[in-house]
């Protein structure tokens, strides 16, 4: 498959019909595999952390969330088709769950945010099948009994997807940790975006999603949870593609 090289992660480059076309066949197959979708914020984690570079070796399919990896992949003479961000995968994916009449199960999200989004997304598609929807406590992952709780309702509901919002890298964790055991052929993260659909988190104006301006938007949102990794973290991405255009990397 073809794939766009940015700070030694390995991105498909797919437009959003050509993603939802691949997503179809992994459902089709029923193998268990995992879709990540990382931005800015990955990239650099990906740099340091190997545990997390093991989990997008194993992943099946690896999307571009954000425009400045489009304008990175640009700069280094290998252009990105679209922007797949998982906030806007996650509704289109929806659509053609109620078209193709796939189950789905919404896993994560604030209380409720969940169940909110799947109402939400229920009444733009009356046809959309949602098997389950839950979003456990804080710290569930290290609780054995809460833990397989979670993976007991899965494997009860026999989804196509599962869509998990439990951030980064926790949810990438999560799903490639237990997709064999939960037996689903797609799992994906999807980041806070049961909470953009379910109306308890606003997403920028479409405009500023378009020039890039996304993150700044959340910043402004949450600037106490989201100052440092903005203005501090992700800042080494662009020293980090510098250091690829001129051979340093």
């Amino acid at each position: 498959m073809n794939q766009v090289n940015i700070c030694g992660v390995a991105i498909h480059n797919f437009t959003m019909n050509e993603a939802l076309v691949r997503i179809e066949r992994f459902v089709l197959a029923r193998q268990p595999v995992s879709v990540v979708t990382p931005n800015v914020d990955h990239i650099v984690k990906l740099q340091s952390d190997a545990s997390f570079c093991g989990i997008y070796a194993r992943s099946a399919l690896v999307l571009a969330d954000g425009v400045p990896l489009l304008w990175a992949s640009k700069f280094l003479g290998t252009p990105l088709k679209e922007k797949l961000s998982g906030s806007d995968l996650f509704p289109k994916l929806c659509k053609v769950a109620a078209q193709k009449e796939w189950h789905v199960f919404f896993l994560g999200g604030r209380p409720s945010t969940a169940a909110k989004s799947a109402e939400v997304l229920k009444a733009r598609y009356p046809k959309l099948m949602v098997s389950g929807t839950y979003s456990p406590d804080f710290g569930f992952e290290k609780d054995p009994i809460h833990n397989n709780k979670i993976i007991q309702m899965i494997q009860d509901a026999k989804p196509d997807i599962l869509f998990i919002g439990l951030g980064t890298p926790k949810q990438e964790n999560w799903a490639d940790k237990y997709k064999d055991i939960c037996k689903v052929p797609v799992l994906i993260g999807i980041g806070a975006s049961f909470e953009f659909v379910a109306g308890m988190v606003k997403r920028a104006p479409v405009w500023m999603q378009k020039a890039g301006w996304e993150w700044f938007w959340r910043l402004m949102m949450e600037p106490g949870r989201l100052w440092k990794r903005y203005l501090v973290d992700d800042m080494q991405f662009f020293w980090l593609v510098l250091k690829q255009k001129f051979g340093k990397l």
